[in-house]
Parts: C-alpha cells; structure tokens; sequence
C-alpha cells in the first residue's frame, strides 16, 4: 500500500514540473535568432510597442525603431551563440535571462514574453554588456 502511495506521489509531482515547464517555454524562434543574430526573424515577436534597452539606448520604442537598433547591434556585433541561463514565467507571461557570445565580447540578454492568443510577443528587451 505504501509502495502505491509514493508511486502516485511521485508521478503527481512530476505531472505538475512537467506542465509548470510547459508555461516557461521560450519559442526555439527567438532562441534560434538570439544564436544566428537574425534580427529579423527576432522582430516578427515584438510587440507593437517594446521597453527595450540595448547598450546606451534605453526607451519604448515602435515595433520598426526596435528592429532597427537590433539590426544595428547586431551588424556592429556578430553572434556566435546563446545560451538561456535561467527562464520562468506563469501562464500568459514568461521570462528567459541568457548569455549573447559575440565577436566583440558575451551580452547579458534579458526579455519578458506575454501571450497574446495564440503568440508570444515581446515586451521587454534587455541587451547589456557583461
């Protein structure tokens, strides 16, 4: 009897991780841009409007003047690859902090994803020298 109890206890705390981490699920899109510095493909998730601070630039900014300073950061500075280092969120909203390698030194990366429908759109993005 006992045996059954831990084994149900144990598949319930797993069922419950497992879906705690479907909620914290960044897109493989963003990471994938993030890596291959495709600005582009990075855009098509902001939001219509986006807090953003890359470098010295730090302010809200339209979903084409954020493209913009990103297009501009990465022409300036080559991605080599990311790596998230820690992610979270609820549902509706997620969160993921990594680590942007470059050929002009490693950036800590930091944006807030908040489901609109269907898609994640960003809200927040944080590009900053380590």
């Amino acid at each position: 009897m006992k045996r059954i109890i831990y084994r149900t206890l144990i598949f319930t705390f797993a069922f419950v991780f497992a879906g705690l981490q479907l909620f914290a699920q960044i897109p493989d899109e963003v990471v994938l841009s993030l890596k291959t510095g495709n600005a582009s493909t990075l855009s098509s998730y902001f939001n219509q409007n986006i807090e953003m601070v890359v470098l010295d630039q730090d302010d809200v900014y339209s979903k084409a003047q954020a493209q913009q300073i990103v297009t501009n950061f990465f022409s300036q500075h080559k991605a080599q690859g990311f790596s998230i280092i820690h992610q979270g969120g609820k549902e509706g909203a997620k969160y993921a902090i990594g680590n942007l390698s470059t050929n002009q030194g490693t950036f800590r990366v930091y944006f807030l994803l908040k489901n609109d429908g269907e898609k994640a759109y960003i809200h927040q993005l944080r590009i900053e020298k380590q």
